[in-house]
């Protein structure tokens, strides 16, 4: 099964999903989720492939390596495949394997060390995801109109380097928020943080990218 997973991990920049918890039926995922940890390889590879764009892209976002996302997302594979048994379903399989996914690429930045991010703009076909961040930290924050300023490209480049700048802890609650559109309570599950934890991180890093804006725009 890794193999027929390692070949349909996309990597060129296009043919991703838009950003978003995908949709899937609750019951459908149970079942399937159930099969799987009584060992029945064809659910759980139906589960994996299901995710498994949602996964590298947020990988992806965090790392900014291509080669290296999709290694890490076939770690992030066997992993849930080797714990499936001990999942005992408290939280969705969606935020359960986007846990181990995050997981894996905090340790990843930890090895390599701070590193340049990649343009969000690169990642998407139409630049969607940098701009889908910067309407929302400055919406109702900025004049001019946001949605005039995340047409400047050289803005969203702009907000994209200063992510580097935040904590690992403020980044990926921002990305997981602001551009792959969890609720509160899964990024909760995700990063293994309280509630108030993931609104005050969100706050802090929206906070921070805002006072940035302010110097450039």
């Amino acid at each position: 099964m890794a193999e027929a997973l390692d070949r349909q991990i996309p990597l060129s920049g296009g043919g991703f999903p838009q950003s978003g918890v995908p949709v899937i039926r609750i019951d459908e995922e149970a079942i399937l989720v159930d099969k799987g940890r009584k060992g029945d390889a064809a659910a759980l590879e139906s589960l994996l492939l299901r995710y498994q764009n949602r996964i590298y892209n947020v990988i992806l976002k965090i790392c900014a390596n291509r080669d290296d996302a999709a290694e890490l997302s076939q770690q992030t594979f066997v992993k849930i495949i080797e714990n499936i048994k001990d999942f005992e379903q408290r939280s969705g399989f969606y935020t359960w394997a986007f846990r181990i996914a995050v997981n894996l690429a905090l340790s990843y930045r930890k090895r390599k060390g701070r590193i340049v991010f990649g343009s969000l703009d690169e990642r998407s076909e139409q630049g969607g995801d940098a701009k889908k961040l910067l309407r929302e930290i400055i919406r109702n924050d900025i004049s001019p109109d946001p949605a005039v300023l995340a047409q400047n490209k050289e803005l969203c480049e702009l907000v994209t380097r200063q992510l580097e700048k935040l904590t690992d802890e403020h980044r990926v609650v921002l990305i997981l928020r602001d551009i792959e559109g969890m609720d509160y309570a899964q990024i909760a599950q995700v990063t293994g943080a309280e509630l108030g934890t993931v609104k005050s991180r969100l706050s802090r890093a929206r906070d921070a990218l805002r006072r940035f804006l302010e110097t450039v725009v």
